[in-house]
C-alpha cells in the first residue's frame, strides 16, 4: 500500500479505507506508521507489526499462516510504494507461490515524481535503486546507462557521485531532486558540471533522487534552476 513520500495529503481514498479494514499492518517502522494513521484519524487501529529487511524472511511463514486464517494484512514502507527499494518482494513472491491473492494500492512514488518533473525523456527509463557504495560497482552501473535513468543516492555521497558521473558522461543532462513534495523541496537541473557548481557550498540533507539522460527534451538551454 503506497503512502505519501512527503506531503501527507498525497494518499488515496482507497488506501484510507484499507487502513480501516485490515487486521494487521506490516510496517517498516511501526512508530512512523502510527503517526501517519493518527494523522488520518484511522479508528480502529490495525495491529502494527515491524517488517523490515533483516527480519523479512523470518516473518514470512507466520504471515502466510495468518493469511490462510483469512486475516486481512496490509504492507507499508516508511514512505512511498513498498518493494521499490523497500522490503516486500520476498513476501509477495511467497504469497503468489501459496496462491494468496495480492492487491496493490497505488500511490506516491519518488521514482515517478522525480521522472515527471525532470523535463527529461520519459518514453523509456530505467530505475537503478540506491547506487552502490563501492566506487567500482557504481562506475560500472553508471557507464551502462542507455535510457533516462532514475536513482537514489545519499546526500553525503551525492557530490562524489556527480563527480564520477561527470567523468563518465560529461555531456549528460541531470536533475537532482531533494525532499520531493516536502516543504523544502529543491530541484537542480543542468549539466553535471553545472550542478556541481551550484552545490559547491551546499551541504544537502534529506532524500535525494537523481535523474540522468544524454539529451534533454528541449534542445540547448537546460541549465536552469526551478527551486
Amino acid at each position: 500500500m503506497s503512502t505519501p513520500i512527503g506531503n501527507r495529503l498525497d494518499i488515496s481514498l482507497r488506501a484510507l479505507e484499507i487502513f480501516k479494514t485490515v487486521d494487521i499492518l506490516l510496517c517498516e517502522d511501526t512508530r512512523k506508521t502510527k503517526l501517519l494513521l493518527d494523522f488520518y484519524k484511522i479508528i480502529p487501529l490495525p495491529k502494527l507489526i515491524s517488517y523490515y529487511e533483516p527480519v523479512e524472511e523470518a516473518k514470512i511463514p507466520q504471515i502466510i499462516s495468518w493469511l490462510n486464517l483469512d486475516k486481512k494484512i496490509g504492507l507499508v514502507s516508511n514512505a512511498g510504494t513498498p518493494l521499490i527499494s523497500d522490503p516486500g518482494f520476498k513476501l509477495v513472491r511467497e504469497c503468489v507461490r501459496a496462491g494468496v491473492k495480492v492487491e496493490a494500492i497505488p500511490g506516491a512514488s519518488a521514482v515517478l515524481t522525480a521522472l515527471i518533473i525532470s523535463g527529461l525523456p520519459t518514453d523509456k527509463f530505467s530505475f537503478l535503486g540506491f547506487l552502490p557504495k563501492k566506487e567500482a560497482k557504481k562506475i560500472k552501473l553508471l557507464s551502462e546507462i542507455k535510457y533516462t535513468s532514475v536513482m537514489y543516492e545519499s546526500p553525503f555521497r551525492l557530490k562524489k557521485t556527480l563527480e564520477t558521473l561527470n567523468q563518465l558522461r560529461p555531456k549528460a543532462q541531470v536533475v537532482v531532486a531533494r525532499e520531493l513534495t516536502k516543504k523544502f523541496e529543491e530541484i537542480f537541473r543542468g549539466t553535471v558540471k553545472g550542478i556541481l557548481a551550484k552545490l559547491e557550498n551546499r551541504h544537502l540533507k534529506g532524500e535525494i533522487v537523481i535523474v540522468v539522460a544524454e539529451k534533454p527534451l528541449a534542445a540547448n538551454d537546460f541549465d536552469v534552476d526551478n527551486n
